[in-house]
């Protein structure tokens, strides 16, 4: 008995632990790489993360900026501006976005 699609399995598999293991090496990635245009003209009303945090209500200038900005504050934010409940969670579904198109899905 002769199994068809082997081969192609066989490559699919090679080129999924590659990709796994090029993901596994990244320490950190950028917003722009995290949050792309694609993401943020469907989950948010801005076209651009840099966008985004440009029509925010806080002066973003430096990532330590971002991190002075308080939770619930910027949780509002979000809530008012996008389709998530919290910044963990449009966090969360941006980096599954990521993940799977780094593994070539």
């Amino acid at each position: 008995m002769k199994i068809e699609g082997l081969d192609t399995l066989e490559k699919s598999l090679n080129e999924l632990s590659a990709n796994a293991k090029k993901l596994s090496e990244t320490s950190a990635v950028p917003f722009d790489e995290l949050f792309p245009p694609s993401f943020m003209r469907h989950h948010t009303d801005s076209s651009s993360i840099d966008e985004f945090l440009d029509n925010s209500p806080f002066t973003i200038e430096s990532k330590e900026d971002f991190l002075a900005i308080p939770d619930e504050e910027w949780d509002n934010y979000i809530v008012a501006h996008t389709d998530f409940s919290s910044w963990e969670e449009m966090q969360g579904k941006a980096a599954e976005d990521y993940v799977v198109k780094q593994l070539g899905f």
